[in-house]
């Protein structure tokens, strides 16, 4: 008979907000998958939880990961935890959830804190949509894409980012994502958790005399929508004459018109006279 895997959400600082049905199955499982074993050992030794750890992580995902589904497969139930949160968000785990699916083993969700979603809750920031865009790439060309993709993004954007790559990111959108608002989120749940809300162009400037410390979420404000009408050159004409038949100079009606549709004020101008 085979096994089951079991996705079980961890605290993402505090111990306490474990869930109940959490502990139950880290207590129940035959084995357990971590990203680090020493991180997921503190929480275990916390809950006097005694059970077989085997390291899971970027690193060793595809040896380690046949090994566990092997052993899933023979009957054994695995929790696969990541270091903090649910895993598979940002996180290997993915790959093995699929390499699950793929041999038909049944999987189950215990769920847990989330960093992002724990995050946009208390940062005021627009909620009603979002993109989640995880960790930017330390490669260049593949982190100037993704930046630049995001330029025009209509959602509320999440990042996650760590301490020694903040400052190079908070500078990244000052220059991708000039004016806008931003949340800078550190440490959920834990003592010095706290909220930030700044402008993108001084962004950076936060940390001249100090260096970043603890894990971070950022939240940045969506491009503006442009209210601008998208119509052609004869139908700003149109709009212009009404304008001017209302009594309005051709000149305020040319500049008017160019406000709300983007097109120049010169050419509907011209095409006035």
């Amino acid at each position: 008979m085979r096994g089951k895997l079991f996705v079980v959400g961890t605290p993402i600082g505090n111990l306490s907000d474990i869930s109940p049905r959490g502990l139950e199955t880290l207590q129940k499982v035959d084995f357990i998958a971590a990203e680090d074993t020493r991180v997921t050992a503190k929480l275990l030794n916390h809950f006097r939880i005694k059970k077989p750890l085997i390291s899971y992580f970027e690193h060793n995902k595809r040896e380690k990961g046949q090994i566990i589904t092997d052993r899933i497969l023979a009957g054994e139930n695995c929790a696969l935890v990541t270091d903090a949160g649910m895993p598979c968000i940002s996180d290997p785990g993915e790959d093995l959830v699929r390499l699950c699916m793929d041999n038909e083993v049944e999987i189950e969700s215990v769920p847990g804190p989330t960093a992002f979603a724990t995050a946009i809750a208390i940062s005021g920031m627009s909620a009603g949509r979002f993109t989640f865009e995880g960790f930017l790439s330390v490669n260049k060309q593949e982190r100037k894409e993704h930046l630049e993709s995001l330029k025009n993004e209509k959602r509320t954007m999440i990042f996650y980012e760590a301490p020694h790559k903040l400052k190079k990111t908070l500078s990244d959108f000052g220059k991708y994502f000039p004016d806008r608002q931003m949340a800078i989120v550190k440490e959920l749940t834990k003592i010095h958790e706290s909220v930030v809300i700044v402008n993108t162009n001084v962004a950076a400037s936060l940390f001249d005399d100090r260096e970043p410390r603890g894990e971070y979420v950022l939240i940045l404000e969506a491009a503006k929508t442009d209210n601008k009408k998208e119509i052609s050159p004869e139908q700003a004409k149109k709009l212009a004459r009404e304008l001017i038949d209302k009594g309005m100079s051709v000149n305020e009606a040319a500049k008017t018109v160019a406000a709300e549709t983007g097109l120049k004020k010169s050419d509907i101008y011209k095409s006035l006279v």
